[in-house]
């Protein structure tokens, strides 16, 4: 039987209503930055329940809504962050714009500033956590389009059998698992050709892709993400994000991410597929 006021971590709760991640949630706490009930907490084991008030710097933690995902396209030139310490355009603050009905949102990883295309959006931490991991087996898909640099760049044919090498390669001491490309566009060895290649990686390290093929030699200037496990771009424009249905988030996703006992907190749900709803307490 179902205790009547289950009990889980404070910073645990503090993630899963998608204010940050667990680890961040944790150095929050150590900084005496949470207070339960009025009281200021240091201690990162306590356990809390429903009905208990919890602040966060200053900000009321809302009840935890039902795990929800969306599905963006980042356009190019927006750095994947609630805030850029170089003042660059953000993505939450571009969403903040144009979408100002959303809840707060955390990404599932990220793409780099000049990257593109599918990013994975959340308003529950332990399921982007979930997501992000390299456990979870999801094959990340990307179109690129380089050229060679050099005149003694590796052959596209040879780069793409390296790639793909069962034990991987290792690039400046950092190493990559096997990488699925393919050739897109004929390839010519001179006169500094554009070609398009598609990748498939199993875990998408910080500038993978970029730092692989400068390694054989090949300037990425673009890079799209077309899929993220099950989820694809589709035809998304940049700026547009469309929210997964609850059906299929249970299609892909472990009940136990989903369910009444991840979730026995929640607050009901009143925003529909068009993103009309209530924006969070503790947005920023």
């Amino acid at each position: 039987m179902a205790q009547p006021n289950p009990t889980q971590r404070l910073a645990k709760r503090i993630a899963a209503a998608g204010l940050c991640s667990r680890r961040q949630a944790e150095v929050l706490i150590n900084q005496g930055k949470v207070k339960v009930d009025g009281c200021t907490i240091t201690d990162c084991a306590t356990n809390v329940t429903a009905a208990q008030e919890i602040v966060v710097d200053g900000v009321v933690l809302s009840p935890v809504a039902r795990p929800r995902l969306w599905c963006y396209h980042k356009p190019r030139g927006l750095i994947v962050s609630h805030k850029d310490d170089q003042g660059r355009p953000t993505i939450f603050a571009h969403l903040q714009e144009s979408h100002p009905q959303l809840p707060r949102l955390i990404s599932v990883g990220r793409l780099d500033l000049d990257s593109e295309g599918l990013m994975l959006l959340t308003n529950n931490g332990d399921l982007a956590r979930h997501l992000e991991l390299p456990s979870t087996g999801w094959i990340r898909k990307y179109r690129l389009r380089a050229w060679a640099q050099q005149s003694k760049a590796m052959p596209l044919s040879d780069v793409c059998q390296q790639l793909g090498m069962k034990q991987g390669i290792s690039v400046d001491g950092i190493k990559y698992r096997p990488i699925t490309a393919t050739i897109d566009t004929p390839h010519k060895k001179t006169g500094g050709r554009n070609v398009w290649l598609t990748i498939a990686l199993h875990e998408g390290k910080n500038r993978e892709i970029r730092r692989v093929m400068a390694h054989f030699g090949y300037a990425v200037s673009r890079l799209l993400r077309l899929s993220f496990g099950p989820f694809h771009l589709g035809k998304l424009n940049p700026g547009e994000i469309t929210e997964v249905q609850p059906a299929r988030l249970k299609t892909h996703l472990p009940a136990s991410l989903l369910s009444a006992n991840n979730t026995s907190h929640n607050a009901p749900n009143n925003t529909p597929n068009n993103n009309k709803g209530k924006r969070h307490a503790y947005q920023r």
